[in-house]
């Protein structure tokens, strides 16, 4: 079946402000046929085979009198109390335990019956018999109470949940920020341990570059002083070496050849050597250097005394007469 048939179909049993959609077969109520007529206060789905309310179905805000009796309705939608001018409502004969909490929004509601339903105990207690007229005005007031009791509780939990939630993220936060400080403080430890680390680093190559320049100035100063002491040298080697006299040598040398003369000579005197023939030579050498000598005696005799008259003259000149 189209849509467009269902709508006719729709407009079939609408009539004024009802619109009777009972013993339909429905499993389903057709919420977007039904949004269509809104001056269709009066909804009758008895006696069909519905098992739930679709969410939809709580946008149908102009509905004042709803019959769903004898379906098989295990649960109602959780925003039902958006039916704000809802006024009776007819639940007899299906399988509902519970109502939704919402149930208490429904601040219209004059009238309503849940016989026959396996309702839970304070719910059943609180819908009561549903007899007659009276009763079931007295259960809509009555169920009306004890939702609204639950719903105080429901308030009640879901403010201790929202407490503690906000407790538990008051905790969270906490403890966020002191993981933020921990962290911040190893961030700050870590900056302080890296700038003593290059500070460490720093104070190492300005040490290594203060020995460096330490061993530079020494080897200079080493250099200088091995270079001053090279030209010392070089000076003192440039410098003209005095010459040797030959005097020392010539009388090493004459003193030599006398005493290797007077060798000779006593040889040839005081030896067998006597007779030979270079001996005879030497000997006469020898005697007539003694005759020399001899007669130079006198003569270094006559000048000794010519000197000594000389000097002793020239004292006696050189004295001051005495007056």
């Amino acid at each position: 079946m189209s849509k467009n048939s269902k709508v006719l179909n729709l407009k079939d049993k609408v009539s004024g402000n009802e619109a009777d959609l009972s013993l339909c077969n429905l499993t389903e109520v057709p919420v977007r046929e039904l949004a269509l007529f809104p001056k269709a206060t009066v909804l009758d789905l008895s006696c069909n085979n519905i098992i739930s309310l679709p969410p939809e179905f709580c946008s149908l805000t102009h509905l004042v009198k709803v019959d769903l009796s004898k379906n098989q309705l295990t649960c109602l939608p959780d925003d039902l109390g958006n039916l704000v001018s809802l006024q009776h409502l007819d639940l007899y004969n299906n399988k509902l335990t519970v109502l939704p909490v919402s149930f208490s929004q429904l601040r219209s509601l004059k009238w309503l019956d849940l016989k026959d339903n396996p309702l839970e105990v304070n719910l059943a207690k609180a819908a009561g018999d549903c007899l007659d007229e009276k009763q079931c005005k007295q259960c809509a007031s009555k169920v009306l109470q004890h939702m609204r009791a639950l719903q105080d509780e429901v308030d009640r939990a879901r403010e201790k949940r929202l407490l503690r939630e906000k407790e538990l993220e008051k905790k969270r936060e906490a403890k966020q920020r002191e993981r933020e400080a921990r962290e911040k403080e190893a961030r700050k430890r870590e900056k302080a341990e890296e700038k003593e680390k290059r500070r460490k680093e720093y104070n190492a190559q300005m040490a290594a570059l203060a020995a460096q320049e330490h061993q530079k100035k020494k080897s200079e100063e080493k250099k200088k002083k091995n270079g001053q002491a090279a030209d010392k040298k070089a000076v003192v080697e440039s410098a003209p070496k005095p010459r040797r006299s030959l005097i020392g040598p010539l009388f090493k040398l004459l003193l030599l050849l006398l005493l290797g003369l007077a060798g000779v000579a006593a040889a040839c005197r005081m030896t067998d050597l006597q007779r030979e023939a270079i001996c005879v030579s030497v000997n006469v050498a020898v005697d007539d250097g003694l005759s020399w000598a001899r007669q130079q005696e006198v003569v270094v005799r006559q000048l000794v005394q010519n000197l000594s008259s000389a000097a002793k003259e020239f004292l006696e000149s050189t004295q001051p007469s005495k007056s």
